[in-house]
């Protein structure tokens, strides 16, 4: 019996541990104290999941005689097959089947097990499965179907050439990437997968998963240039809208795939094509700060001034993420600094918002309107939004240049930026502020506040 000294649940943790660590003789005596071998709990679910995923045969055996369920639902990969199938365990994989572990059954995080041994790209497994009746085909999980689980890991094509011989839907849809020639072009270096998929029928603009298609999915990863180049041969259309970044193009100019992004334009990519996170490809690769890249839109025809997304125009992106080159270059190029829009309201609100002091300087010394109220930011001032960032330089240079402290007026979160201060228990910030409020008091220009602390 259980000693009444140990609780339920460390007897089930101890039962998984020893399982895992593939120590026999602790898991006989956990057994013969009373410990239950279907007790569920841990990471892998129960005593049979944590041995087959280790591979420790023996204990599998063990616990398998002591009436473990074979095809006990719970844990990380669902079932005890698909955890040997995950680590590529042939011998327990072999075993499980042999004593009447479902095939098919659903559930886990690679929603089959052959799903989970395609991704690990465990050729023999697979093998196993499918001549026990693995469906080729099955539905579920993180890759949706075992072929786009395959094409998602680089190196996999031994395993993905025997799936679609056994009937795999090249098309098939669901899963993270949509599709297997997605989740193929997703991944640095998987041409040879890519190519397979294309002569296996694949559609080159099929649409779906986190990239939209497939060949915005070539373009955000760098150095998938022969992919890309593959992929537009093959009739990839170069506009094509949809996913995370809206385009190929913007996705080249948010990961900095400079020989990409000149592919795309050479093959006729809409340099002003709105849509995605970014709303332009300007505006992605000046949030991220290349600058190459940036050069080669202006020199494209990029509109400097295109609003839309989370930054509203391409300036705000750079002042945002404090990429001072760039945001040199978009001045020089005429990019408007006082311009509206986007969730900081302008470019120096951004700036001041992240405490990017340089960028401050540099808009500052262009025209940036310091006393401009915007209406689309949260922080309702200028000064909120260096509050907000703690950077005392920054504070001190907005002061010193004019900022002024309104301390009637409150942001989206009815907070003045003296509250902000307090709030957050900024104390040199803080300090700062009352001084300048002082001395705004003094000279007539704010009104004595309520004290807020």
């Amino acid at each position: 019996m259980v000693g009444s000294s140990i609780t339920k649940d460390e007897y089930i943790l101890a039962l998984e541990d020893a399982a895992y660590n593939g120590n026999l003789d602790i898991v006989k005596l956990l057994l013969d104290q009373g410990a239950d071998v279907n007790a569920q709990g841990g990471i892998y679910g129960n005593a049979l999941q944590a041995a087959a995923y280790k591979g420790n045969l023996d204990v599998v055996k063990l616990l398998l005689t002591q009436g473990a369920n074979i095809n006990a639902q719970g844990g990380i990969y669902g079932n005890a097959l698909q955890a040997a199938a995950y680590k590529g365990n042939l011998d327990v994989a072999k075993l499980l089947l042999a004593q009447g572990a479902e095939v098919n059954v659903q559930g886990g995080i690679y929603g089959n097990t052959l799903q989970a041994a395609a991704y690990k790209g465990n050729l023999d497994v697979v093998k196993l499965l499918l001549a026990q009746g693995a469906e080729v085909n099955a539905q579920g999980g993180t890759y949706g179907t075992a072929l786009q689980a395959t094409a998602a890991v680089y190196g996999n094509l031994d395993v993905a050439k025997l799936l679609l011989t056994q009937g795999a839907d090249v098309n098939a849809q669901g899963g993270t990437y949509g599709n297997a020639l997605q989740a193929a072009a997703a991944v640095y270096g998987n041409l040879d997968i890519v190519k397979l998929l294309l002569t296996q029928g694949a559609d080159v603009n099929i649409q779906g998963g986190i990239y939209g298609n497939t060949l915005q999915a070539a373009a955000a990863v760098y150095g998938n240039l022969d992919v890309a180049k593959l992929l537009l041969t093959q009739g990839a259309d170069v506009n094509a809208q949809g996913g995370t970044y809206g385009s190929a193009l913007q996705a080249a100019a948010y990961k900095g795939n400079l020989d990409v992004a000149k592919l795309l334009l050479g093959q006729g990519a809409n340099v002003n094509a709105q849509g995605g996170e970014y709303r332009s490809a300007l505006q992605a690769a000046a949030y991220n700060g290349n600058l190459d890249i940036v050069k080669l839109f202006l020199t494209q025809g990029a509109d400097i001034n295109a609003q839309g997304g989370i930054y509203g125009n391409a300036l705000q992106a750079a002042a945002y993420n404090g990429n001072l080159n760039v945001a040199k270059l978009l001045l020089a190029q005429g990019a408007e600094v006082n311009v509206q829009g986007g969730t900081y309201g302008t470019a120096l609100q951004a700036a001041a918002h992240r405490g990017n002091l340089d960028v401050v300087k540099l808009l500052l010394a262009q025209g940036a309107n310091i006393g401009l109220h915007t209406v689309d930011s949260q922080r309702a001032s200028l000064l909120h939004a260096a509050v907000a960032s703690k950077d005392r330089e920054t504070l001190n240079l907005l002061l010193e240049a004019g900022a002024h402290i309104y301390m009637a007026q409150t942001d989206a979160f009815n907070q003045t930026p003296l509250h902000i201060a307090v709030i957050l228990y900024y104390p040199g910030v803080l300090q700062i502020l009352e001084s300048s409020l002082d001395l705004a008091v003094k000279n007539g220009k704010e009104d004595p506040p309520a004290r807020c602390y």
